[in-house]
């Protein structure tokens, strides 16, 4: 009987959680209105309605305004959640500890990233010497209220006396770079406008760097970017004046990037479709050779490591899944004259860094580099 007696109550007890559960799971949402028009498209015999096309101006008054509407709806149902701010706790105390970024040399320099914790941006140091003090060379949580801005070194220049860094707001694709004297710490008056995958690879007096032409007024985040191009920017002259280096005129949509290798001797560029798979150009900069594809199509990766004594030193993946370090004389770019350096094996070979004189290979296994 006290058996029975217990099942009932079981069973009364996951009923009344049940229709508990089922009444908060029918609250209703009230949505704001989404208002439809007669919109269609014909593709090739075939009538696709599109009653939400409006939408697609995202810089219309009335879908800001859609947009505001849905995000408060929103926000009223996060701030319901019972646990919510158990889980913010938890994430901030967890997040809560110092950062310090490996250093980066630049003459006597060295600069390094720095968060105590709950910084929204990491504040950059430099200091002079490796027993130098350390000193703010930027702190980005200062360029705005909201803690926004961002900031990424791009390098040094050839005479260690500037540092190039691309400056972002709110999380956006565009950045700005701006270049500052590193000694004095002072911002000269260069800006670069419109740049996005970029970075910055110094060559005499100035450097090269990818960016998209300026987008129309009011379009900036919204227009479909084309023409990604590569310009060479000298110290201490408007941007207008930066002279181009390429631009595919064929195809648009291609991603053009690149950089000088370290004897300063060459010029590699990438071109690529997406995020998997690129072109690979060298060009000849002592001699103001012709841009050259060592590399078609964009079903395999060939990046140059160094070019050294010389000789390229490539990672390839080109009649390689896990990938190989091959060398070949300027001469001739032809895969059948690439010598492997390190042949490929079991495990992937994830990259090929240089330092003091050495190369670094660094090898996937087991899911652990």
């Amino acid at each position: 009987m006290k058996n029975y007696l217990f099942m009932s109550l079981g069973v009364l007890l996951i009923a009344c959680t049940g229709e508990s559960q089922m009444e908060k799971k029918t609250e209703k949402i009230t949505y704001p209105e989404t208002r439809k028009e007669t919109v269609s498209d014909d593709y090739f015999g075939t009538t696709v309605n599109d009653p939400y096309r409006w939408l697609e101006n995202d810089t219309a008054v009335e879908t800001e305004s859609w947009v505001r509407a849905q995000n408060a709806v929103t926000n009223e149902y996060l701030s319901k959640i019972p646990y919510r701010s158990q889980i913010k706790d938890r994430l901030t105390e967890l997040f809560d500890y110092p950062r310090v970024s490996s250093p980066l040399r630049v003459g006597e320099y060295y600069f390094f990233y720095k968060n105590d914790g709950l910084q929204n941006q990491s504040v950059i140091y430099y200091q002079k010497g490796k027993d130098g003090e350390p000193q703010v060379f930027m702190d980005p949580n200062t360029m705005s209220a909201d803690g926004t801005v961002s900031i990424n070194l791009l390098g040094g220049s050839e005479d260690n006396k500037y540092m190039a860094y691309s400056q972002s707001s709110a999380g956006s694709d565009w950045r700005d770079i701006y270049i500052r004297e590193i000694e004095t710490n002072t911002l000269l008056d260069d800006k670069l406008e419109w740049v996005k995958f970029s970075g910055a690879s110094w060559y005499k007096d100035g450097f090269y760097y990818s960016r998209y032409p300026k987008p129309a007024p009011g379009t900036e985040l919204s227009a479909d970017n084309k023409f990604h191009s590569i310009y060479y920017h000298k110290i201490g002259t408007p941007q207008s004046e930066d002279k181009l280096f390429y631009k595919n005129d064929d195809n648009p949509n291609l991603y053009h990037y690149g950089s000088v290798t370290e004897d300063k001797n060459y010029f590699v560029m990438y071109a690529a479709s997406g995020t998997d798979g690129f072109e690979t150009y060298i060009k000849d900069l002592e001699n103001d050779g012709e841009l050259t594809r060592i590399c078609s199509g964009f079903a395999n990766k060939t990046s140059i490591v160094d070019f050294k004594d010389g000789k390229f030193y490539a990672i390839t993946d080109i009649n390689a899944p896990n990938y190989r370090l091959v060398t070949f004389a300027p001469d001739n770019y032809e895969q059948t004259a690439w010598e492997d350096l390190i042949p490929e094996s079991e495990e992937t070979l994830t990259g090929v860094t240089t330092g003091g004189g050495f190369l670094f290979a660094d090898y996937l296994r087991n899911a652990q580099s």
